[in-house]
């Protein structure tokens, strides 16, 4: 799009304050920072909705945002519209891209963005004066202005190029969702034939985690406890069971103890010994003691737990568990860019599709309603949307 062509304003939903609904208004477009050659104007084409999004709303992520009105979403897709003058972007003007929230203008002097990748297994690491952990770094729709808007601002550094196969609204709920879990995954570090389980596996994270895990190889058990996310993740079971002949098995942990399906891994593994039975890691997804206690209570000995979510209150880890039966307890947060483009490319090849109900622009505040039934899946502003 010529950029004389661009319009002046832009429609764009507002947080005006704490535990307030969102606010349809008219603002300016945003505009290029001077002497920032890494930047691109995109036309935001689909902005999916995160758990960070609602927690961040409600006052539970302080200092963020850092002022009011603020514009959410950390997760989009759009297509270059506009460059600086004095452009260093690989991208030109008409490419869809995929854009994460982080890391938005990185400084590219500090430890993090000074690092260089040891090798092709550092997740984090991107090297080049860049990084994802760049402290002075911002992070669309949480420090920054995101995604809930016609236009916005990105780094070309921070996005990846959506293939044709994935459109714009799919490549949305990747940004985050898909790239925080696949990061995850990873993060087990395990091997084809192994086995990995899925806290809240029917959620935006945990059903596209369900993909990306049995279409590595791995043996996956997942686990909820409510009605819908059981039903999503049940259907995704039975399409890669039946259909792809790969290793899923959803458990309604309301009505299976841990115990009982560490004992038939056990059986359908031939193993005898307990501390050889069940998962090789665990990933938890729920701010949930309980998830966190039965997630744990699935792992063998010397198995992994990876952590993703983070209660306001933390969670209580069992010394008795790290110490006696030699549990591992890590975070997760996301990968870097190399990590990102490596996990859209995964899920092109191998159809990952998150199940998405769609919203235009202007009824967000109803998809923020859908989102608190907790019926899972992921929910997405799709901007094509009128009604």
């Amino acid at each position: 799009m010529d950029s004389s062509m661009l319009p002046n304003e832009m429609k764009a939903q507002i947080l005006p304050s704490f535990n307030a609904p969102y606010r349809l208004t008219t603002l300016p477009l945003p505009s290029f920072t001077a002497d920032s050659p890494h930047e691109m104007l995109v036309r935001v084409l689909a902005a999916s909705y995160c758990h960070t999004d609602l927690v961040m709303a409600q006052g539970q992520m302080p200092p963020f945002p850092p002022s009011f009105p603020h514009i959410g979403c950390h997760e989009f897709s759009g297509v270059v519209v506009s460059l600086p003058e004095h452009s260093s972007s690989q991208y030109r003007i008409g490419d869809r891209v995929g854009v994460p929230g982080r890391s938005f203008r990185p400084c590219g002097k500090c430890f993090e963005c000074s690092r260089e990748p040891d090798n092709d297994k550092n997740i984090y690491v991107d090297g080049g004066g860049y990084s994802v952990y760049c402290a002075s770094a911002g992070n669309h729709g949480i420090s920054t202005p995101g995604g809930f808007r016609e236009f916005a601002i990105v780094d070309s550094r921070q996005v990846t190029s959506l293939p044709d196969s994935i459109s714009a609204v799919q490549g949305a709920s990747l940004m985050c969702a898909g790239l925080t879990i696949y990061a995850a995954i990873k993060n087990c570090g395990l091997e084809r034939g192994q086995k990995v389980g899925i806290m809240g596996c029917g959620g935006g994270l945990g059903h596209l985690g369900l993909q990306f895990a049995a279409k590595m190889g791995l043996g996956v058990i997942g686990v909820d406890v409510a009605d819908e996310p059981l039903r999503v993740s049940g259907e995704i079971e039975e399409t890669l069971r039946q259909k792809e002949g790969l290793s899923v098995r959803i458990v309604d942990a309301r009505i299976s103890r841990a115990e009982d399906i560490v004992q038939e891994m056990g059986k359908e593994d031939q193993r005898q010994d307990r501390s050889n039975m069940g998962l090789d890691a665990v990933i938890v997804l729920p701010e949930s003691q309980r998830a966190m206690d039965y997630g744990v209570s699935l792992l063998r000995a010397h198995g992994r737990c990876i952590l993703v979510s983070f209660p306001a209150n933390g969670f209580h880890i069992s010394a008795r568990d790290v110490v006696f039966r030699d549990i591992s307890i890590r975070g997760s947060l996301v990968g870097s860019n190399r990590m990102l483009r490596e996990m859209v490319m995964f899920a092109a090849e191998h159809n990952v599709q998150a199940r998405i109900k769609s919203y235009p622009l202007k009824k967000l505040n109803d998809l923020v309603l859908e989102y608190k039934k907790g019926k899972g899946g992921k929910l997405v502003i799709d901007m094509s949307l009128d009604d």
